[in-house]
């Protein structure tokens, strides 16, 4: 039986990396690192270095939790409308009409609703 990971929650880091005017986030939480490692550093020394790092990721985890707020995902807007089901049905009306009669009129058809379907579709995504 397969276990899966839980997803990797992620932080705003946009919010700590990036405007200046931001510098009170990161001020605060460089202040919630270093009070916790503090904590960390008065664990006794028989602990096992898996413990240890398990214990400083928490703490990293934790504060920029804390100080930083989860980030938030976007949300994806379906692309695939009513226009583009409609370019689409016309593309394989056209693709028919070519397999039935390979003219060259039908050829030069097919190749321009090929290319506005594609630049339509390339477009909306």
């Amino acid at each position: 039986m397969a276990l899966s990971k839980p997803a990797a929650q992620k932080f705003d880091g946009e919010r700590f990396l990036g405007k200046l005017n931001e510098l009170e986030v990161r001020k605060h939480y460089h202040i919630e690192v270093s009070k916790r490692f503090a904590t960390l550093e008065n664990l006794s020394d028989s602990e096992d270095k898996n413990r240890a790092w398990e214990n400083i990721k928490e703490n990293i985890k934790t504060t920029a939790e804390e100080s930083l707020g989860p980030h938030e995902l976007k949300q994806h807007t379906p692309w695939f409308d009513e226009e583009c089901l409609g370019l689409l049905d016309q593309r394989n009306q056209v693709k028919v009409q070519w397999v039935q009669d390979p003219s060259h009129s039908n050829v030069d058809n097919l190749n321009n609703i090929r290319r506005e379907a594609s630049r339509h579709f390339r477009n909306k995504k």
